[in-house]
């Protein structure tokens, strides 16, 4: 119940170690979860979701702004679907009314309560989301749905979570398309609909632009799960994407590890992609068990994973203004109040831990020197042309006919691991 590693004030590399490990809770796992899987009725009876709707609202409200103060965090993050009387966006809302309008005023009462909650304790949103996914309307997707009807819904809805985000200061907007993808190539268009999602992202471009809402939009990728295949299927898959519809100067991406794995990708390597090509924003901190195959938000409790990343993230300068979301959720079997602060203090100490490596690693030059040595031929003569772009086929015949066949370099991955290990 107490930090082992974790010091906000402790300086490494010339930076907080709290502004180099941006932490936020996410409200829907930690206060609105309920402990229910695809197999088993909710387990966690939090006593902030008892009572009469509203009120039920306003106890996890003050529950969780409890919680992030007594944590240390300064971040949280949201769906529009959970900041509502009865934790999904607007379900009886939504069954009501368009997304923007409500006719009991709720949405508007909420708002106000979480500006008065930031406002009392200084905890600030990191990002908000809107829930394209849950509501059978998007059964069949929300900006690459067959029926235009559907989109235009999703944009009313995009823009109503974009006004939120302005009046709550809101440092980044996340779109995740959980059913934006296929189940059978049969009846999809994919030219069609990956058209059609370029267009719904301009859209929010736009808007965002005409109303002022200084924040970064973001992208978060997953392969499967609602749907068979899904667009977004990793950090090459959207960079992809945005680069060919022009928009990879608005985007950056929210990788989630958890997701990265079930690509069948190691932990890190979406961070590592994503970071490459300068496009990663912010983070999605939790992990899977590979061995179960699917999305399960479990706490990182792995150093060598918190270490990866970290080096990652601090070789790149920092992740602002994204951040370390804890898009965890505590095992239904975890069922007591005291578990939600050991899973997120734990966490946090695993990602001090992986900062603190890092940074050794980073200050001792070790394996960087290793690797400048490895590609140390393309620092000279032909190598140097063609890293600047300037070589030609030609030049590669002649210098082949001067220098002859290449010796071998062993790329001693071995020694690399080893290296590696002594830092964990």
């Amino acid at each position: 119940m107490c930090f082992k590693h974790y010091h906000a004030e402790e300086v490494l590399m010339g930076r907080k170690m709290e502004d180099w490990l941006r932490f936020s809770v996410c409200y829907w796992h930690s206060f609105c979860g309920t402990g229910a899987d695809p197999f088993g009725f909710p387990t966690l009876c939090r006593s902030w979701n008892e009572g009469a709707p509203m009120e039920a609202a306003k106890r996890r409200l003050r529950a969780a702004f409890e919680f992030f103060t007594k944590l240390g965090v300064k971040y949280y993050t949201f769906h529009d679907s959970c900041i509502n009387e009865d934790s999904w966006f607007l379900e009886m809302w939504l069954l009501k009314a368009p997304p923007w309008r409500s006719p009991t005023g709720t949405w508007m009462k909420l708002q106000i309560w979480l500006f008065q909650l930031q406002k009392q304790t200084g905890v600030k949103v990191l990002w908000v989301t809107c829930n394209l996914f849950a509501h059978r309307r998007y059964m069949n997707g929300a900006a690459t749905n067959p029926d235009c009807h559907v989109l235009a819904y999703a944009g009313a809805q995009v823009k109503k979570g974009l006004d939120v985000a302005k009046k709550l200061g809101a440092e980044n907007f996340v779109f995740w398309g959980g059913r934006e993808g296929f189940h059978s190539v049969h009846n999809t268009d994919v030219a069609a609909e990956l058209k059609h999602m370029a267009s719904f992202f301009k859209m929010a471009v736009k808007y965002k632009e005409k109303i002022g809402l200084k924040c970064q939009f973001l992208i978060e990728p997953k392969p499967k799960e609602p749907c068979k295949h899904q667009y977004d299927y990793d950090a090459m898959s959207v960079i992809g994407f945005l680069k060919h519809y022009g928009l990879e100067g608005d985007f950056k991406l929210n990788i989630e590890p958890n997701h990265t794995t079930l690509a069948g990708h190691s932990y890190e390597h979406d961070i590592v992609m994503a970071s490459a090509f300068g496009m990663l924003g912010s983070v999605d901190a939790n992990t899977g068990s590979p061995d179960l195959g699917w999305d399960t938000d479990q706490f990182p409790m792995d150093i060598r994973n918190t270490t990866l990343v970290m080096k990652t993230v601090v070789e790149q300068g920092g992740l602002q203004p994204g951040g370390l979301n804890f898009d965890a959720k505590v095992r239904r079997e975890s069922t007591d109040v005291e578990d939600l602060f050991v899973a997120h203090v734990a966490a946090m100490d695993t990602f001090a831990r992986g900062l603190r490596n890092a940074v050794r690693i980073i200050e001792d030059g070790i394996m960087a020197g290793m690797v400048k040595d490895r590609y140390s031929s393309f620092s000279r003569d032909i190598g140097q042309k063609v890293d600047e772009g300037s070589a030609t086929l030609e030049e590669m015949e002649a210098f082949i006919k001067e220098k002859g066949e290449p010796k071998m370099m062993s790329g001693k991955q071995e020694t690399y691991e080893s290296i590696f290990n002594r830092y964990i």
